[in-house]
């Protein structure tokens, strides 16, 4: 519940403090006084967003802080998923800075707008005059319906499915879609694939070939340099080794009489060794005959299919071919996945939506179930509230296609006369019957909630009189239950409260303030007196007044 509410720099505010009391709590005042801008404070309270020119010194920031009592919320675990301290009363803070900026906080965390809802409508609800005009709205209809139920956990283990089944569904419908244009891609894929994994993509085997073709592009000219090699090398008449070993053996005669000799003999027997063995290998070389012409031409064709290749494609080497042949690769096998894939999506997709048809049903029985019961219900609160004839009735349809919601389109239906078919609200009730309307729903679907705060900004509008009275006792019968806070302009209303507060408005320096104050039992009668009366306060409104207040 509402403990306190502290409002700074908001419209005409400038500074104001108010605790509230359990119970039944009105506030009333003069057309004009300020009521309805103490519920636009609270709201900023509760996620609404915020107009920087609420400020009433565009310099200064605005600051709305609220007390709340935790009572039986059981908002422990939501609070811990947040990383909110936790205590038993909970703090909220709005600022609007001068820039335009706003800022929230709950127990001084800062929180985002989305948050700040979530958890300050727990704590409040408003209702207003602008909700009365919704109450013709179907999907507000449907909103009030399952308020009825008070069973939400129907809802949200439909919407949990729902949720499911639409990821899959959306999900298979790009799969199928991406399979019907990587088929046509398909064939596409194939044929670079194919062309370069015939082509011989190795960078070693490239390098090989390369090698190959400079040697067969100078055969003849390599044949000719071992032949004139092995002829000198290992001719018979005067070979190089021939000469050297004729060397050898004329250094070798004069070792007695020379000592170097000895070494250089030595050295020449080692280089004719040498050269023996490079004559060997020029020999073999040379007697290599396997230079077949055609060969020239193969490698030839074999390097040609990998330079046209790497031009093709816009690259500058084998590695690069490389990863574009396992990339279409890897197309081709992500095409030949995806067939299996779509048919287990299709298995998925269809077990989530049987799944959601039966959800779907136990959402649509209970809505059927409860439209009975809420019909019955709203038309014994319409007697109360002096409307005998009045008939009402919850018309729930099937829709075609499953939505977030259900399969269930919800239309209240109401007649405020006899011989009169009941229809559509906005077509068929005026003012006063849909603020006597939407306050037998009120207080219908807040018995089922454990809504601690309950506010009604001028729930009266449209009556008078004796119905004026029975407002108060549904009001008073609600308060038993939740904390209700009423501002009102009717005194029959404001006689059955607990708690009475006044606004007004201060003038002074050329500036008009308002503000707020609880009333003690005499100012209750001068302010019920006031009400009463058209102009000035007469000795019998003082007299009724009394009367009203000792009911």
């Amino acid at each position: 519940m509402l403990r306190s509410l502290s409002i700074i720099n908001y419209a005409l505010i400038h500074s104001l403090e108010i605790d509230f009391e359990d119970g039944f709590s009105v506030i009333t005042g003069e057309t004009g006084a300020g009521k309805s801008i103490i519920i636009g404070a609270l709201s900023l309270l509760l996620g609404k967003r915020a107009d920087p020119k609420i400020l009433r010194d565009s310099t200064k920031k605005c600051i709305v802080e609220g007390v709340f009592d935790n009572g039986s919320l059981q908002l422990r675990k939501v609070f811990s998923n947040n990383d909110l301290d936790y205590d038993d009363q909970t703090i909220i803070r709005r600022e609007i800075l001068p820039s335009g900026k706003s800022r929230a906080f709950i127990n001084d965390t800062p929180v985002n707008l989305g948050l700040l809802s979530n958890i300050g409508n727990r704590f409040v609800n408003i209702h207003s005059q602008h909700q009365t005009l919704q109450l013709s709205d179907s999907s507000f209809q449907l909103n009030v319906l399952d308020d009825f139920i008070s069973k939400p956990s129907i809802l949200i283990n439909y919407q949990n499915n729902y949720n499911t089944f639409i990821s899959l569904s959306d999900k298979l419908e790009k799969l199928i879609e991406q399979n019907t244009v990587a088929l046509k891609d398909q064939d596409y894929y194939n044929f670079q694939f194919d062309e370069l994994s015939a082509a011989a993509l190795d960078k070693e085997q490239v390098d090989e070939l390369e090698e190959r073709v400079k040697f067969l592009e100078h055969a003849e000219e390599i044949k000719q340099a071992l032949s004139e090699t092995e002829a000198i090398l290992g001719n018979e008449e005067s070979s190089v080794i021939d000469r050297l070993q004729n060397l050898e053996r004329i250094i070798g005669n004069i070792q007695p009489y020379l000592h170097e000799a000895n070494e250089l003999t030595k050295r020449l027997s080692s280089i004719s060794i040498e050269l023996k063995d490079i004559l060997y290998e020029i020999e073999a070389l040379n007697s290599d005959d396997d230079f077949d012409p055609m060969e020239l031409q193969l490698v030839n064709d074999k390097l040609s299919v990998v330079y046209s290749l790497i031009q093709k494609h816009n690259v500058q080497s084998v590695d690069e071919l490389i990863i574009i042949r396992d990339d279409y690769e890897a197309k081709l096998l992500s095409i030949s996945s995806l067939d299996d894939e779509i048919i287990n999506l299709k298995k998925d997709s269809g077990i989530a939506e049987n799944n959601l048809k039966q959800k779907a049903k136990i959402l649509h029985e209970a809505r059927l179930s409860a439209s009975n019961k809420f019909s019955m219900a709203i038309i014994k609160v319409l007697k109360q509230l002096g409307m005998k004839d009045a008939g009402f009735n919850v018309q729930v349809e099937l829709l075609p296609n499953y939505t977030i919601t259900g399969i269930d389109k919800v239309l209240f239906m109401f007649n405020a006369n006899l011989g009169i078919q009941p229809g559509e609200i906005s077509k068929i009730a005026s003012g006063g019957e849909l603020s006597r309307l939407m306050l037998a729903i009120k207080s219908l679907i807040n018995k089922k909630q454990m809504m601690p705060t309950v506010i009604f900004d001028e729930i009266d509008s449209g009556v008078s009189g004796d119905i004026a009275g029975k407002v108060a006792s549904i009001l008073k019968n609600m308060a038993q239950k939740h904390q209700v806070i009423s501002i009102s302009h009717l005194p029959q209303i404001a006689s059955k409260a607990d708690h009475h507060y006044k606004v007004y408005k201060l003038s002074e320096n050329k500036t008009t303030t308002s503000t707020i104050n609880k009333l003690g039992d005499e100012e209750r009668v001068e302010e019920l007196a006031k009400m009463l009366s058209s102009e000035k306060v007469t000795k019998t409104a003082m007299d009724v007044a009394r009367e009203l207040l000792g009911d």
